[in-house]
């Protein structure tokens, strides 16, 4: 890969750190498009001299796009957001990205979405995840999908936010407790990303990751709280209930969940037997338990001297 110029947008995100660090471990030279630059400098340290280039980046702006991938031949899309602009980020941005690769002839673009991708989703996040494949397929159909499942990772807004909840509150709401979830840990993702670029046999597809596991919200909720050994009481959210208080505080900073996030947690996010995964691409899924002592450990109430008795 040392003769490979690759840019990946969006490559300093929670996700993004990941990829690359394992694409700049294959030699390849990268570039990160982020919106501001200098907050992905702490990339640099992960490739070699002169390995990483920097470039500022909004996929939304056509010409942003095209400047980024002059002269690479590869593409990343890993842009995404949980709440805002959907139509901005994931339907405009891949379809900018995806023009401009069909234009300058980019050999490999590889998009990240998620599971639970549908046109007729209730979600405008699932809508916009499945309206940004649709667009990017348009303008470049071998480009390659993935679609994880919720990703886990040490840095990651999801078990981090269960965890400091269940570690300050002696009883919890379970919003969606019989959702199904399959966890996949970040570097796994990172892993499948890498085996696509860097292996043929990928043009058109789409891949579908999750972990090992599969368990509810509430279960997942039950999981963290045993792994920081706190007892705590949970109870399940009538749905009434969590839809009033989405509606209410959804848009606040720092509420719980939002209307559209609510409307999300009316389906399972599993991947599909009918998509391959981790295992066709020669990856074995990490499971949960490796965040017990890998991060979740600061959430308990003496850290790492914490023993089996119940905080």
């Amino acid at each position: 890969m040392t003769d490979k110029q690759i840019v990946i947008f969006g490559g300093s995100g929670f996700l993004g750190r990941y990829v690359s660090q394992a694409l700049l471990a294959t030699g390849a030279r990268v570039r990160i498009a982020v919106r501001n630059p200098l907050n992905a400098q702490f990339i640099k340290p992960m490739g070699g001299l002169g390995q990483t280039q920097f470039i500022a980046c909004d996929i939304s702006n056509p010409k942003h796009v095209a400047a980024a991938m002059q002269g690479c031949d590869i593409a990343v899309n890993l842009v995404g957001i949980l709440k805002g602009d959907f139509e901005r980020y994931h339907v405009d941005g891949p379809r900018n990205i995806a023009q401009s690769a069909a234009q300058l002839g980019i050999d490999k673009l590889l998009h990240v979405s998620a599971i639970g991708a549908d046109l007729n989703s209730e979600s405008a996040y699932g809508r916009s995840r499945a309206a940004g494949e649709q667009a990017l397929l348009e303008y470049f159909p071998n480009a390659t999908i993935v679609r994880p499942s919720i990703i886990f990772g040490r840095e990651d807004n999801f078990l981090n936010q269960f965890a400091g909840m269940i570690s300050k509150l002696p009883i919890v709401p379970v919003i969606g407790g019989d959702t199904k979830f399959q966890p996949v840990f970040a570097p796994d993702v990172a892993k499948a990303v890498e085996a696509i670029i860097t292996s043929n046999g990928h043009a058109g597809k789409i891949y579908e990751v999750g972990g090992p596991e599969v368990i509810t919200m509430r279960g997942l909720n039950e999981w963290i709280a045993d792994a920081i050994g706190r007892d705590v009481a949970f109870f399940d959210m009538p749905d009434g209930a969590a839809s009033a208080m989405a509606t209410l505080t959804g848009w606040a900073p720092g509420a719980p969940i939002t209307r559209d996030q609510f409307k999300m947690l009316g389906n399972d996010n599993v991947v599909s037997d009918d998509k391959d995964g981790l295992k066709a691409l020669g990856i074995a899924a990490t499971p949960l338990e490796i965040a017990k002592q890998e991060w979740l450990v600061k959430y308990r109430r003496n850290g790492r001297f914490f023993d089996s008795a119940r905080a």
